[in-house]
């Protein structure tokens, strides 16, 4: 038997309100929860509901494809940080068997689950970061000894201790700043009964259209009849493909359904409700789990603002942080001015009137070149040196080198103007 299934034993065994044990949350976010619904809710169970898979799948994903960069400082200027060995592990190759994007989607989608995200960091001779290796958080224990954090990572039967600087840890909303709360755990009633509204989805159409009925007989049946009656009923008309077959009484035999009917226990209803309270726990606008109900062409462009500043954005600057704060040392955080920054331009695009509205302000205003506005439409740059100015409105577009030049010939021509003789009009 494995030790989570000893744990959850343990815990199931005894569960009580008078057991300290059952307030324990650092069990609950290890063994998973009991819903009141009675289904099982674990961070493994949980993303058999369509719902938690498609919120983990979305965000998870969002953050991976971001194109994640090191950049340096540098004179006012900002320049990717190419030559360092890290920019190669964050931006292509995880390990030698991952991509940065796979790397960075278990990461993100642990964290969503869990709670938490490890990874085992691997240096080469030089003290540079040349791989990471994820980590599963069940696998993982933290503690802190001597001032120290350590992280017991759980191999085999064994307890095998990595230092801080062995192991980078991501952890999510938590309650003392070191270890997060594991969502699925915080929202088990919620998902518990999406997951028990498909099991009642499913096991009312696997008995076919007709389930809680009694089939009355004007006559009292002996045992062989009533078996064999029940057993010709059962198998002519349960199941999801005898539904909607004419059913053949005979000898006064009458049918009743005692069942409450989908529709009067509002079943659809309260599967689109579940929807919208497992968006409320990741944070997610609801129409990004495919729930288009209150959707319009209007509202839309709003709500994916909304997922981005909402949703991805505080996973963004924690992510960035914790990556700042564990993978760089000081010198390359204080003298080299290295940082880690996602870039969401692709995110925040909105339709072409749109971007070409924006492009035309900051253009006009000298904010960006044109150079820079082909760069962001994924267009290959003008050789022109003029194309990697800044221009400004006046009367027509200039480049902001030449303005000093166009308003001295501005002042030439007034000057000129003044001094010409004037005609005189007898």
């Amino acid at each position: 038997m494995s030790i989570l299934s000893k744990v959850e034993k343990r815990i199931y065994n005894d569960l009580s309100l008078s057991n300290p044990k059952a307030w324990n949350p650092q069990l609950w976010q290890f063994a998973g929860s009991q819903s009141v619904s009675g289904e099982n809710v674990t961070e493994s169970s949980a993303l058999t509901y369509s719902a938690v898979w498609d919120a983990v799948g979305q965000i998870s994903a969002t953050i991976s494809t971001l194109p994640l960069h090191l950049l340096r400082s540098d004179a006012n200027k900002t320049i990717q940080a190419t030559e360092k060995r890290l920019f190669r592990v964050m931006h292509s190759e995880f390990n030698k068997y991952m991509t940065a994007q796979i790397g960075r989607e278990v990461l993100a989608a642990h964290v969503l689950t869990w709670g938490n995200a490890y990874a085992e960091k691997v240096y080469n001779g030089y003290g540079d970061i040349i791989e990471l290796w994820p980590i599963a958080p069940n696998r993982v224990r933290m503690d802190m000894e001597d001032g120290e954090l350590i992280y017991y990572i759980r191999v085999g039967s064994e307890d095998i201790p990595l230092s801080r600087s062995q192991i980078l840890h991501i952890p999510g909303l938590g309650f003392d700043g070191f270890q997060g709360y594991s969502v699925i755990s915080m929202a088990a009633k919620s998902i518990g009964l999406g997951m028990a509204l498909e099991t009642f989805g499913a096991m009312y159409f696997g008995n076919g259209t007709h389930p809680g009925t009694i089939v009355s007989h004007p006559m009292k049946l002996g045992p062989e009849t009533r078996a064999n009656l029940q057993n010709t009923l059962t198998t002519a008309y349960s199941g999801l493909g005898q539904s909607h077959r004419l059913m053949l009484l005979e000898e006064g035999m009458k049918i009743e359904q005692i069942g409450i009917p989908p529709n009067d226990s509002q079943f659809l209803e309260s599967r689109t409700f579940q929807i919208s309270d497992i968006a409320r726990w990741f944070h997610i606008p609801v129409h990004k789990l495919k729930n288009m109900e209150r959707a319009t062409n209007n509202n839309i462009e709003s709500e994916q603002a909304s997922y981005y500043i909402d949703c991805i954005l505080p996973w963004l600057i924690r992510i960035e942080q914790c990556y700042g704060q564990q993978l760089l040392s000081e010198s390359e955080k204080w003298k080299q001015k290295l940082y880690f920054r996602h870039n969401v331009d692709g995110l925040l695009r909105g339709n072409s009137k749109d971007r070409a509205e924006y492009y035309k302000i900051m253009s006009g205003i000298g904010g960006m070149t044109i150079n820079d506005i082909r760069r962001k439409e994924n267009m290959d740059p003008f050789p022109d040196q003029y194309a990697d100015e800044p221009f400004i409105a006046i009367n027509n577009m200039i480049p902001l080198s030449k303005v000093d030049e166009w308003l001295a010939n501005q002042a030439k021509s007034v000057q000129a103007s003044n001094t010409a003789p004037k005609e005189v009009v007898s």
